[in-house]
């Protein structure tokens, strides 16, 4: 946000954009142009997932949120702690019935 404010961007909210979308989910596809990252939830027991936000990135703003991202969990660790993940599946097991979470670089 203080590189927002450096750069005098006045950004607005509103309030039932700010309520947030709630996921467990997501699906990050490319192609020469652009980045899409799809995002749902998931319930257990339950085999459908409706996509509830849909953020499409040009490649160069896809990289800064990667780079975002990366230093916001690193200083989320450095107060809270390390943020385990769960193991990946197996290799007789069906992915489905493991953890739900993110799939990372589905193209």
């Amino acid at each position: 946000m203080s590189e927002i404010k450096k750069l005098g961007i006045d950004i607005q909210l509103d309030e039932e954009l700010a309520q947030g979308v709630y996921s467990n989910f997501a699906i990050i596809s490319h192609s020469s142009s652009e980045f899409v990252l799809d995002f749902a939830a998931t319930m257990p027991g339950v085999s459908k997932a409706k996509i509830k936000s849909r953020v499409v990135l040009a490649p160069e703003h896809a990289k800064r949120l990667l780079l975002s991202l990366q230093e916001n969990v690193t200083r989320y660790e450095s107060a809270m702690g390390r943020i385990n993940l769960p193991s990946p599946p197996m290799k007789d097991e069906d992915p489905s019935q493991v953890t739900m979470g993110y799939n990372v670089g589905e193209a």
